[in-house]
């Protein structure tokens, strides 16, 4: 026993890792000059799970899609691993696209066709675009999206239309999408707004999932509190286009949120 005494615990060794994604400076202005996004930066962690929170209109979905260009950025750069996102071209754009997936609040399927064929979308980034014309993949492609409706549990639904699945699985679709393009990123646009809670319990919970399993880094706009500190590993608030505040999920109580958004505003959740 008096050996710890000649043989102490040697000091933890902290090894700084550079950030899967850097915001910096990013700003929006819209033509109608309303600026949603006004000099927001931040750093992202690999394997971190971030949630985005702000009222409606706050900037939320603006800054989500200009990371990966959806919409332009006025000003300021994405940086993904170090590769400024903002100033890519074409084909170094789509290269980092398929690196970060995208889940939509509305699903964003094409309702005519089969479960199977918008899970596929996902490795559109892939395939030659004159096979994807005529909705031909690859073998292992197609392999592919049947562990990933597995994995979401819509093995049985593969054949169906989409618009006839119920919203949360309509949802589940959307990730098993971005799961096939293989992503670090995956950026979820309020993924659960227009579901009842224990629908976005579900949805929250296979993107934890993702995020814990497969060490995907995720960014996750929400309006619920509750979900943000069962979820969340940090959190940022937007408030009328500018960054307000960046730190732990218990740091935001009734009290933070009213300094945040006024008197006035609503906790949700």
């Amino acid at each position: 026993m008096l050996a710890s005494a000649f043989y102490p615990t040697p000091l933890k060794l902290t090894i700084a890792v550079a950030p899967i994604l850097r915001v910096e400076h990013l700003t929006k202005v819209y033509d109608n000059r309303v600026r949603a996004l006004d000099d927001v930066s931040f750093d992202v962690n690999r394997g971190e799970f971030l949630a985005v929170i702000g009222l409606s209109g706050s900037g939320k979905s603006t800054l989500l899609r200009c990371i990966n260009r959806l919409v332009e950025p006025t000003s300021g750069r994405v940086l993904l691993d170090g590769t400024d996102v903002t100033g890519a071209n074409d084909a170094e754009l789509r290269r980092a696209r398929r690196r970060i997936g995208m889940v939509f609040q509305h699903f964003n399927l094409v309702h005519r066709s089969s479960v199977l064929t918008n899970v596929l979308a996902g490795r559109l980034g892939y395939v030659n675009p004159i096979w994807s014309l005529i909705d031909r993949f690859p073998k292992d492609d197609i392999a592919k999206a049947h562990v990933q409706l597995e994995r979401v549990g819509l093995a049985d639904k593969a054949d169906d239309r989409a618009d006839d699945l119920s919203g949360g699985q309509q949802q589940r679709v959307g990730i098993a999408r971005a799961l096939m393009q293989d992503p670090d990123v995956i950026l979820a646009d309020e993924p659960v707004a227009s579901l009842d809670p224990v629908l976005a319990h579900s949805i929250m919970r296979h993107l934890d999932e993702i995020n814990r399993t497969d060490g995907v880094t995720v960014l996750c706009s929400l309006h619920f509190l509750d979900l943000v500190h069962e979820y969340a590993d940090r959190v940022i608030a937007l408030n009328e286009g500018k960054l307000m505040f960046d730190g732990l999920p218990a740091e935001i109580d009734d009290e933070k949120f009213k300094d945040i958004y006024g008197k006035e505003a609503q906790r949700v959740g």
